[in-house]
């Protein structure tokens, strides 16, 4: 635990001297607010987020990888992966702390969305049960997606092939099941709802708290840091 907890202090920090991370979080930010502004903060609208929190679900398909592309790909292709194989921390501490810093990271980006959350709560009357479920909707899904921008960084010393693979993976499962679900004939459609990470966020944008869709979320996160583990495994007996 003191080994991941060690990996993960390094890479936060690291994100807080990285321009590439301010930029990618000022876009987010950006991107978030004038959808408030001009979608959501209008004159006899509902009080409700839950058209940011879609919004930047879909967001967050482009921004995570950009945020993940170089949490192994740098390691790779400037050569220390190779001193942190030899170390006496083990792939799994690398690759969870790796994970817990740039979650880290994105719980700080999220946080500074809550600032449209009061301003809604100054001009009328959000739920503020629902806006606490859609956040958690946000954290489940936000750890599936940088945990499948992590996968991506340990197949390349490439930084954009890493964020390139990331976002296709992601648009799949966000994007291209979604348009499977309203397009395709059964049991093709069924099948796509159950793989489209869409069809479980808006329960929890909706204020719903739904297991399935906790379980959904949080097996993908380990099944893509476990892939993870085993790549970087996979290059000891390269």
């Amino acid at each position: 635990m003191h080994q991941t907890l060690a990996v993960a202090r390094r890479e936060l920090a690291g994100y807080f001297y990285s321009p590439v991370a301010y930029v990618v979080g000022a876009l987010f930010l950006l991107a978030s607010g004038l959808w408030f502004f001009y979608r959501i903060f209008i004159p006899g609208n509902e009080a409700s987020l839950r058209p940011l929190f879609e919004a930047m679900a879909y967001i967050m398909v482009f921004a995570t990888p950009l945020l993940t592309m170089r949490l192994v790909s740098d390691e790779i292709r400037s050569g220390t992966i190779e001193t942190l194989m030899t170390s006496p921390v083990t792939d799994a501490a690398v690759v969870t702390g790796k994970f817990l810093g740039v979650m880290a990271f994105y719980l700080v980006l999220l946080a500074g969305t809550v600032v449209f959350l009061a301003i809604m709560a100054v001009y009328g009357q959000p739920d503020l049960g629902v806006a606490a479920t859609g956040y958690l909707g946000m954290v489940l899904l936000g750890a599936a997606y940088l945990s499948v921008g992590l996968f991506a960084s340990t197949l390349t010393p490439h930084q954009l092939v890493a964020a390139i693979v990331g976002t296709a993976i992601l648009a799949i499962f966000a994007i291209m099941m979604q348009v499977l679900v309203a397009n395709a004939g059964e049991p093709w459609n069924y099948l796509a709802a159950k793989l489209n990470a869409m069809t479980y966020f808006r329960d929890f944008s909706r204020g719903m708290f739904d297991t399935r869709g906790v379980v959904f979320f949080l097996t993908a996160t380990g099944l893509f840091l476990f892939l993870s583990v085993k790549t970087l495994e996979s290059r000891r007996w390269r």
